[in-house]
Order: C-alpha cells, then sequence, then structure tokens
C-alpha cells in the first residue's frame, strides 16, 4: 500500500471512530464518514468491504495502538501497582484530552454497543479487553513480586473488579457528568489500598 493510500486508510479510520465516539457504531452511516472524510465512496470501497470491515479495524488499527501506548505499557512495567492504578484511573476520568464526559468511554460504548452484535465484533472487543485485563494482572503480580501487594491478592479477580469499575464509571458520568469521578476516584483509592 502506498504512503498515500495508508494515509487515507488512517484519515477514513480516524474520522469514523470519532462519529462512533459521538453517534454510536450502528446510527453512523458509511455516507456520514464518507462526508466527514471527503473521500470517494470508490476509495471508501478500496480500503474496506463493507462497514463493519472498517468497524473492526476502527478497533485494531485506532483504538488497540491508543490503548498500548497509553494503558498496557505503563501497566505491565511498573513497579508499584496502587500507584500506577490509581494514575491510570485518574487519567482516564479526568486527565484525557480526547474523552468526553456525556459520550463516556469509546472502549466501553462498542463493547455494550457491539458484543452481542456479531462473533467477529464480540472477539475483537474481547482481545481488546483481555489486554487491558492482562496488563492489569501483570501490574498486580509486579507488585506481589516487590510486596507492595498483599501475597494472597488474586490478580485476576483484581483486573476484573478495575475494568468492571471503569466500565460502571464512565457509563454514570453520561448521566452525573464529571463531578461522578472525583467520589469514586476517592472509593477506588480506599480500594487500592487493601490489596
Amino acid at each position: 500500500m502506498s504512503a498515500k493510500a495508508a494515509a487515507t486508510r488512517l484519515n477514513i479510520l480516524q474520522k469514523a471512530f470519532a462519529l462512533v465516539y459521538a453517534n454510536g457504531y450502528r446510527t453512523t452511516s458509511i455516507d456520514q464518514v464518507i462526508a466527514t472524510t471527503q473521500v470517494t465512496k470508490g476509495a471508501f470501497f478500496y480500503h474496506f468491504k463493507n462497514k463493519d470491515d472498517m468497524g473492526l479495524a476502527m478497533i485494531n488499527e485506532v483504538m488497540r495502538p491508543g490503548m498500548e501506548e497509553a494503558l498496557l505499557t505503563p501497566l505491565t512495567s511498573g513497579k508499584n501497582p496502587k500507584e500506577e492504578l490509581y494514575a491510570m484511573m485518574h487519567g482516564l476520568l479526568l486527565q484525557n484530552p480526547f474523552f468526553v464526559v456525556k459520550y463516556g468511554c469509546p472502549a466501553i460504548n462498542l463493547i455494550d454497543e457491539l458484543s452481542g452484535y456479531s462473533d467477529a465484533f464480540n472477539k475483537t472487543l474481547t482481545t481488546l479487553a483481555d489486554n487491558w485485563r492482562n496488563a492489569i494482572i501483570a501490574c498486580i503480580e509486579n507488585g506481589k513480586s516487590n510486596g507492595s501487594i498483599k501475597p494472597e491478592t488474586n490478580a485476576s479477580q483484581v483486573a476484573l473488579y478495575v475494568l468492571a469499575s471503569y466500565g460502571g464509571i464512565r457509563n454514570l458520568g453520561k448521566m452525573y457528568g464529571k463531578d461522578c469521578y472525583t467520589p469514586f476516584l476517592a472509593e477506588f483509592k480506599n480500594y487500592l489500598s487493601t490489596l
């Protein structure tokens, strides 16, 4: 693929991601994506067989790399899980310049909307969640190894709890706004102190 074609593909995926984040996957049409990117229908279909092909590519080529850089690498290489997990949650909720409170989290939204939509989306979204869960597990195991986390702590249970907590508070934020994040973070810090 030429550099121009790769740039066009990435532009389509980034613009589609912004539209899907604001409006949802099912209500975002190919025509809206084409209008936003100002590419021809032919150019769109050169890169993607259909809308679902584009949606899966959006998850794999836009969302996954962003998650790896912002979440996975810092957690797997960390030394103080309590601080790193809190910083991750605080950053996602209060410092991420892209996330819009009323829209929630793009990944959580897609899980809610598409995990039952098709096997392909379920598998792709499960991989996305599993990558994050595994990074949290690695973070907790690092803490167990260096003594900052109690040895009896079940890393897999903690990871599931952290993911569920994040998904829940992002969804509540859609209704209650950013103000619900601060008391959540205080309670999250209390939870981490028990590990």
